[in-house]
Parts: C-alpha cells; sequence; structure tokens
C-alpha cells in the first residue's frame, strides 16, 4: 500500500491527536495557574463550570463532594477539547506565535460570551479590572502552553532541523553541559 505525502485524513487525525495532548498540557497549566493564584489572592475556587454545565447538560452534582469531581471533570474536559481547536488551527498553515494569539482569542472569546450568557460570570464591561486582567492571564497561559505543547508535538517534521540546530549550537558553545 502506498502512503501518498498530502494525506488530508491523516493530516486532519495527526492535527486532532497532537491538539488533545496539546490541550492537556494547557488544561494542566491553568490549572496551576488557577491554583496559585487562589492562594496568592484567597480567591474561592469558580462555580462557573458547574453553573454552565447544569444549563446546557443538565447535570448536577447531588452533594459537596460531587461538585468539587464533576467541576474538574468539566473543566480538564474542556481544556482537552479546546486542543481540537489548536490543531485545527495548525491545519490552516498558522504556526508558533500567531496560531496561538488565534487560539487564545478563540478561548478567552468563547469564555467571555458564554459565561454571561449562562449567569455564570458577569459579563466583561461589568467585571473589575484586575479580575479581567486575571482572567485574561489564565487564558494566556492555557494557550501558550497549549501552544508550546502543540508546537513540540509538530516539530518531528519542519521544526525539527531548527531545533537540532539551535541544540548543536548550544553544544559548540558549551552551554548544554552547563544546563545539564
Amino acid at each position: 500500500m502506498k502512503i501518498h505525502q498530502n494525506n488530508i485524513l491523516g493530516e486532519l487525525g495527526s492535527a486532532i491527536g497532537k491538539g488533545i495532548l496539546a490541550g492537556l498540557a494547557g488544561t494542566a497549566a491553568i490549572t496551576l495557574s488557577q491554583l496559585v493564584e487562589m492562594k496568592i489572592t484567597k480567591r474561592e475556587p469558580s462555580e462557573a463550570t458547574l453553573k454552565v454545565v447544569k444549563e446546557t447538560a443538565d447535570v448536577e452534582p447531588v452533594n459537596e463532594e460531587q461538585k468539587e469531581k464533576v467541576s474538574q471533570e468539566i473543566h480538564w474536559a474542556y481544556g482537552t477539547a479546546w486542543g481540537v481547536a489548536r490543531g485545527l488551527i495548525s491545519l490552516t498553515g498558522l504556526k508558533g506565535l500567531p496560531a496561538t494569539a488565534v487560539h487564545f482569542a478563540a478561548v478567552w472569546g468563547t469564555a467571555l460570551v458564554l459565561l454571561p450568557k449562562y449567569n455564570a460570570a458577569p459579563p466583561i464591561n461589568e467585571e473589575e479590572p484586575k479580575a479581567v486582567a486575571i482572567d485574561a492571564l489564565h487564558h494566556a497561559v492555557y494557550a501558550t502552553a497549549a501552544g508550546f505543547a502543540f508546537d513540540a508535538l509538530d516539530a518531528g517534521s519542519r521544526n525539527e532541523r531548527k531545533i537540532r540546530s539551535i541544540l548543536k549550537h548550544l553544544k559548540i558553545k558549551g552551554l548544554l553541559k552547563k544546563i545539564r
């Protein structure tokens, strides 16, 4: 069986698979970012996820213990699913920072529209500037981590030569030994 270089379904599957992994990385990063921020600001965990899932999927936790579990499950599923969007963005030809910027705009823009729609958060124009900045930072952490992860997974093709070249220069200058 001959494999074609331009296999559209193969490229789509690859983009989706890499996107899922990138979404997991992004979700891990935003989770850590939110945990650190909540520790600093003494903010309680948001119930926005629970409000939206109650309205859209008619799912409601039966007790306090289930609230955290359902919230985390939805948080991880949602973040992972957004990674697929990062994969699809790559199919347009956008790579690196431009793709990450589009991904950030899509993820945060969706949150800015959906959360107020389901009464899970006030509209952005009714939020305190500090809250908007923190929310934007968390979403930027997500998009950046997902972008780095996606680009690293995608490096097997066109980026691999760049990465090897950088490593070669670091090795030549002895920097690689100092880092290790």
